[in-house]
């Protein structure tokens, strides 16, 4: 792709924004860009017993020993971890992440405190899900670059087949706000696992798919020409029905059109590129996924770059039988010292320099 082949990267920065030269045959164009991540970064719990969420092991005295100590290596790994994707080209961390598996605020306040990020100056959009397990979705945020101006949680209603009674999950978060100047819809999502086999906890992720949808359907009503973003841990493939048939996603951008959905990640998966890996199989559970209006030609406003998985040699497990998996924080019975069970995944969206 001509694009990407004849980048040449600048040194120079403008409102805060890194630029860069994309280099055409008779004329270079400069860019600002911005770096959008998602990432599971697997349990990330404070020290203290919730007593209204399974959350017990994960305390000095549980099951994990899960100490101060422990704890606030796991916020340095992670931030660690953010502070590194995308500045290969944006030269600066993400402006926007999204998370998934945190315990509740505090976590997020320290982790966005934590050396590695505190002169980033990054906000938080948090709510408590009613999830048994104790772990939210979030959204953290540059407050430089990006302003929300309205945030709700949307909960996700799935119940189980023989007792009818409710699961109780993630739910949905919609953050709406200003990149620089300029409306963007994200939602962030962590859909239902695929605990008890991937056919039988189908039905769950479709529900979840179906939440998603309405959303999206909304959020065009109000606007047909909406910026938006899903971004998450889906627990299925871009080629799974939940994407494929109830968010109707396209993996060819050029016949993305009008309300459709654009997700680059469906044909990373089919060169076999994943984010997470279990019983010797590659999944890409999490994706970005971006309505039609992020893939104008103009780049006058917002538009769609690349995309691509964050998985350095030190974020991968070492060595044995997992070598080259996710090196995950927690196996085994104790922790290891690692990051996460997932890579985390971005994308670079641009807009021509004025």
């Amino acid at each position: 792709m001509l694009f990407y082949k004849s980048l040449i990267v600048s040194v120079c920065s403008l409102l805060g924004g890194f630029i860069f030269l994309y280099a055409q045959p008779n004329k270079a164009k400069k860019y600002r860009i911005h770096t959008l991540a998602f990432y599971n970064v697997e349990n990330l719990f404070d020290t203290l017993n919730n007593p209204l969420t399974f959350d017990d092991d994960r305390t000095p005295k549980g099951k994990d020993r899960w100490t101060q100590k422990i704890y606030r290596n796991k916020i340095a790994n992670t931030a660690r971890v953010i502070s590194e994707i995308g500045v290969n080209i944006a030269k600066r961390p993400p402006s926007v992440v999204g998370l998934a598996e945190v315990e509740n605020k505090l976590v997020m306040s320290d982790l966005v405190n934590n050396i590695e990020l505190s002169e980033y100056n990054y906000g938080i959009v948090h709510y408590e899900s009613p999830d048994r397990r104790g772990i939210d979705v979030a959204l953290m945020y540059q407050t430089r670059f990006f302003t929300p101006i309205h945030t709700e949680s949307y909960p996700l209603y799935i119940f189980d087949d023989q007792s009818k009674k409710r699961i109780y999950t993630r739910d949905q978060l919609v953050v709406t706000g200003l990149l620089e100047d300029e409306k963007i819809h994200i939602i962030v999502n962590h859909w239902p696992s695929r605990r008890g086999g991937q056919a039988k906890s189908n039905p769950k992720r479709i529900a979840a798919a179906k939440l998603n949808k309405r959303i999206i359907d909304s959020l065009q009503h109000l606007n047909p020409n909406a910026k938006i973003i899903t971004m998450g841990d889906f627990n299925d493939d871009p080629t799974n029905d939940s994407l494929k048939k109830i968010l109707k996603t396209k993996a060819d951008k050029n016949k993305v059109k009008g309300k459709n959905l654009f997700n680059p990640m469906e044909e990373m998966v089919r060169r076999g590129i994943g984010s997470l890996a279990y019983r010797d199989n590659w999944n890409l559970f999490d994706q970005i996924i971006l309505s039609a209006p992020f893939l104008n030609k103009d780049f006058l406003s917002w538009q769609y770059y690349k995309t691509g998985v964050y998985n350095p040699t030190y974020l991968q497990n070492p060595r044995g039988r997992y070598k080259g998996y996710p090196f995950r924080s927690f196996a085994n019975g104790h922790y290891t010292g690692g990051y996460s069970d997932h890579f985390p995944v971005y994308v670079f969206l641009i807009k021509e320099a004025e």
